[in-house]
């Protein structure tokens, strides 16, 4: 790779990496991002199957940035861990990738799917690229305004404290996933829907997290957040709405989440929280009408 050097006053080539990034909003996502950053900076589309990456990369016809494909799954630890040592700094990362299944599927049959998909690897990212993630960076967890507390029965929502570590949000949705597998998650006072613990799950593994961090990174104007797209028109949430009506395209949803991430200045009071469309969604807050998993 070809070395430059900076001079005073200027900034090395930023990196962007989105995973889950072969479609739907991960690829509008990339897309955008090689669009709109710089010619020097480097954006990376992610996916686990080597062909369709090389497949999304070729359908951006013009980038702007240096766009790259790599092969990256999010559910094999070491996938993760070898590319942020390769890397070893970060400036913008959307943590996008999720499981796909329908309101046919047997919960039993696909829970590992979500769970790992969603929730142990968005600790691991969290793990591994958290303290890679340069000053004035964006990590940004792409979930969804069902993962709110008001989306839990209540006597459910003592689970995740304000004060509840990533060691502690991991270990309740281990036991969240053993109970599914077990048939006894609805009446230990789990919802039926996947999507609902999973996505709590993930917007409280990013407070955990900002929460320890938050005074630096307020300070040097770092985001380490949740974001929801809202409502998107994909091959994946069409089978839970009947009414598409309206629904965002992925290019559409992308737009405020890309927006968020190139912003060269970011609200401090979006530190740790669920933004959507650039307003915090209340953690403890009423559960808003349902939305898919992004």
């Amino acid at each position: 790779m070809e070395r430059r050097s900076y001079g005073r006053g200027m900034s090395p080539p930023r990196i962007a990496l989105v995973t889950g990034a072969n479609q739907g909003l991960g690829f509008a996502l990339a897309k955008g991002l090689a669009t709109r950053m710089s010619p020097d900076d480097r954006v990376l589309l992610t996916g686990r199957d080597p062909d369709r990456v090389a497949d999304a990369v070729a359908r951006v016809p013009k980038p702007v940035a240096r766009l790259e494909g790599r092969v990256l799954d999010v559910r094999a630890p070491a996938s993760i861990e070898r590319l942020a040592n390769e890397l070893g700094a970060i400036d913008i990362l959307f943590a996008n990738a999720a499981a796909r299944w329908t309101p046919e599927d047997d919960n039993t049959e696909v829970i590992d799917a979500v769970y790992e998909t969603s929730n142990v690897a968005t600790s691991r990212i969290l793990r591994a690229y958290g303290p890679i993630l340069r000053p004035g960076g964006r990590l940004l967890v792409v979930a969804s305004s069902l993962g709110r507390l008001g989306h839990l029965p209540a006597s459910m929502r003592s689970r995740f404290p304000d004060d509840a570590t990533l060691d502690d949000v991991d270990g309740v949705l281990a036991d969240w996933a053993r109970a599914v597998h077990a048939g006894t998650a609805q009446s230990e006072g789990w919802p039926a829907w996947l999507n609902v613990p999973s996505k709590v799950g993930q917007v409280a593994a990013v407070r955990a997290v900002a929460r320890e961090r938050s005074e630096r990174d307020v300070a040097d104007g770092t985001l380490v957040a949740a974001v929801c797209p809202g409502l998107i028109d994909t091959d994946a949430s069409r089978p839970w709405f009947d009414d598409m009506s309206q629904a965002q395209t992925p290019e559409q949803a992308a737009e405020a989440l890309l927006d968020l991430a190139l912003a060269p200045r970011i609200d401090p009071a979006w530190h740790g929280e669920l933004v959507r469309f650039g307003a915090v969604l209340d953690w403890h807050g009423p559960a808003p009408d349902r939305e898919p998993a992004h």
